[in-house]
């Protein structure tokens, strides 16, 4: 299938040999291809999409790559903001009253709770977070952004909030604390506060 893979995008593989690059050991235990790789932030090599794996356990991650040809299912961030299980959760309780209010810009789930609903698999505990995507092709306006931090302060889990622009990605409440932030690109990290402005040599 023609793919467009973004970071944090859930990809499901045809078989279990299409994860390719993948060292360590716990992987070929407790991974197959039933369970889906996400998309990691890198610069894609011969044509590959870089993917980390997670494990049960929080420290098992490890980084890999596959071939496009390889994904049969794609599965957004912003695919799994309708809760069609886990609804006792209480992050899947937070998505319920964020999609209560009308935000200008598309927005997800990822980290353990978009894994979970994505998967059905039992990786949420009674105090998870709740990680949340917004897209920002453009730099959002500050009332937008406040009325989206008052919401969240009342939601009954704690939530962080990951910005994503056509640069990369980087922490709202970095942004809020300092204005500069740390921005996730696909060569690596820079500190600036502008992460909409493309990175001069």
């Amino acid at each position: 299938m023609n793919i467009t893979a973004r970071p944090h995008d859930l990809l499901w593989l045809r078989h279990d040999t299409a994860l390719l690059g993948v060292t360590d050991p716990w992987v070929a235990e407790l991974w197959h291809c039933q369970q889906p790789v996400v998309v990691r932030r890198d610069v894609m090599k011969q044509g590959l999409i870089p993917v980390g794996v997670r494990g049960q356990a929080r420290h098992q991650r490890a980084a890999g790559w596959v071939a496009p040809t390889e994904v049969v299912r794609v599965v957004s961030p912003e695919m799994l903001v309708v809760p069609r299980q886990l609804n006792h959760h209480p992050t899947v309780q937070a998505l319920v009253v964020l999609r209560q209010h009308h935000w200008p810009w598309e927005w997800g789930v990822t980290g353990s709770t978009g894994f979970a609903l994505a998967t059905g698999l039992p990786v949420l505990h009674q105090d998870s977070d709740l990680d949340l995507l917004i897209r920002a092709p453009k730099p959002l306006r500050p009332a937008d952004v406040v009325h989206w931090q008052q919401v969240l302060s009342m939601l009954p889990c704690r939530a962080d909030s990951q910005i994503e622009t056509p640069q990369g990605g980087f922490a709202l409440n970095e942004w809020l604390r300092s204005g500069r932030v740390l921005l996730k690109t696909a060569t690596g990290p820079r500190l600036t506060d502008n992460p909409w402005a493309e990175e001069t040599p």
